[in-house]
């Protein structure tokens, strides 16, 4: 589950200790038609200079040396995730305000002293400092320097307890993700991409099992390229696999190849489901899911559906499933949890902070 957003910039780098709101390059306008929720409060691609501009000072600059001390010396101790991007580490700052009590925060720190690393971090400085939606990770601050020992650049996010949807998929030792929670993970994570795709042009950089066969070949971007990316995590949601176990037999390993022997129209589909969910699940609006990943999947880009249309799918699933008992009348597993989960700072290290 590790992709990273980026954006197209054309800013100039800068020498020296940047404590200075980082300048915001321009933005193509998007084709995709806007949503009546989920972007009601994005702003139009025209005005992102603009309000970025307005609302820097919404964002806190960090010295260097506020954010090693926060992390005790980026302690191995606190790191909470790893990724292409870097490392991110639990923090603990004094609120801006002067509050004496402290706050937990989330530091991701760039491990990679290139210019690309750079234009990474620099995007989701100017993006997250516009945007605001409830399945976006808050940017709280940055920090930029540029020493003998190379770049430094951090980024300060609100701190998620509730560990990650990677955790709760794939950890055994935590409760079973029931299956009207996966849904509303489903919906709210697409909801959250349909917002950044209205906003303005995104792309991917993908890892392994995740990145579109357009960007393998080419290294060419697009918006298509996530729409990919999401069809594997649907997958990944309704079957409890990683992309990728090599512990698995040889034919099961790559969860994409696996899952194409089971259709969605096949009576072997619900081979597939995740067996902790013990058949507490609508096999109607499992098997439209899986429709609606070999969307997300197709080799043709354009025929890819728009986040848009992927939010509208996830909404009538949730429908039906509303509408349908599950598959079977199966007893309660006593697995299940009323705390909502929400992606955090590991899924953050790479992929676009997304809070579900």
């Amino acid at each position: 589950m590790k992709c990273f957003y980026i954006f197209k910039d054309k800013s100039k780098k800068k020498k020296g200790d940047s404590r200075s709101a980082p300048e915001l390059g321009n933005r193509s306008t998007p084709d995709t038609l806007p949503l009546s929720r989920t972007t009601r409060s994005l702003p139009s691609p025209r005005s992102i200079t603009e309000l970025y501009k307005e609302k820097e000072h919404n964002l806190r600059v960090f010295s260097f040396e506020e954010l090693r001390e926060a992390t005790n010396g980026f302690n191995r101790l606190l790191k909470i995730g790893e990724g292409g991007f870097g490392s991110v580490y639990k923090g603990t700052i004094r609120p801006a305000d002067g509050q004496v009590n402290s706050i937990p925060v989330a530091i991701k720190k760039l491990n990679k002293y290139g210019w690309q690393g750079h234009k990474q971090w620099l995007a989701e400085v100017q993006f997250l400092g516009v945007v605001s939606h409830p399945n976006l990770v808050k940017l709280l601050g940055y920090c930029s320097v540029d020493n003998e020992r190379g770049i430094q650049r951090l980024l300060v996010y609100e701190y998620m307890p509730n560990k990650s949807l990677e955790d709760h998929l794939f950890n055994k030792g935590l409760p079973t993700l029931p299956w009207k929670m996966r849904l509303e993970i489903m919906l709210g994570a697409a909801e959250g991409l349909a917002y950044l795709h209205w906003g303005m042009e995104v792309q991917v950089v993908g890892t392994y099992g995740y990145a579109a066969p357009e960007y393998v070949e080419t290294g060419h971007l697009t918006s298509h390229s996530d729409i990919w990316t999401f069809g594997v995590v649907l997958y990944e949601i309704l079957t409890g696999r990683r992309t990728l176990e090599r512990n698995r037999p040889t034919v099961e390993q790559k969860l994409l190849d696996w899952v194409k022997q089971f259709p969605a129209d096949s009576k072997r589909f619900s081979m597939i489901l995740d067996p902790r969910l013990r058949n507490e699940y609508s096999i109607v609006s499992a098997k439209k899911i899986a429709k609606l990943a070999d969307s997300c999947l197709n080799k043709n880009p354009k025929e890819r559906p728009s986040m848009t249309e992927v939010v509208e799918s996830l909404k009538q699933a949730i429908q039906d499933s509303q509408g349908t008992s599950t598959s079977t009348a199966s007893t309660s597993t006593g697995t299940s949890t009323s705390r909502n989960v929400k992606s955090s700072q590991s899924r953050m290290v790479d992929r676009k902070p997304i809070r579900v």
